[in-house]
């Protein structure tokens, strides 16, 4: 009998809520794909996005922030933990002269969906998944609009 064992690969990692932990975020997470064998874009971007908001938004002094990178099947889903379980994201599109404000917007432009989970207070964990291509292991085609901010706070693992 040939029976098709279903890999289950995981990375996580707490860091620190500063710039530089989430450049270092983006930065492991780069070499985790490598070492997968899956493609760097959208991941490191999205991985870029979570991880300032989480050091940005998500901050308070003494706590760190969880990165999380794990692929089921088909899908890689990005998971950044921070301890701001009180202060939700949200897409609001900046004006046209502001320096920042876009992170989520990029995000939801890249990512297949994306969302927030609530977790043991103070926590909350904004998610985002990429859909691969079984095959080939590249990022599979998604249609015009691949963000999928409708899923906002529910969980839909699965």
């Amino acid at each position: 009998m040939n029976q098709e064992t279903a890999v289950i690969r995981n990375f996580s990692v707490l860091l620190s809520p500063t710039p530089r932990g989430a450049r270092l975020a983006r930065l492991l997470a780069v070499e985790q794909l490598r070492e997968w064998g899956l493609p760097l874009h959208p991941a490191e971007q999205i991985v870029a996005e979570l991880a300032v908001n989480a050091a940005t938004h998500g901050r308070v002094p003494g706590r760190d922030f969880r990165l999380t990178l794990y692929v089921v099947g088909e899908t890689l889903r990005i998971e950044v933990t921070d301890t701001r379980g009180d202060r939700l994201p949200c897409t609001e599109l900046p004006s046209p002269d502001a320096e920042s404000g876009r992170g989520l917007v990029l995000v939801d432009a890249f990512a297949e969906r994306w969302g927030v989970s609530p977790g043991l207070p103070p926590r909350k964990t904004v998610w985002a998944e990429v859909r691969l291509d079984r095959s080939t292991g590249e990022r599979a085609p998604v249609g015009p609009c691949s963000g999928d901010s409708g899923a906002l706070f529910q969980e839909t693992r699965g």
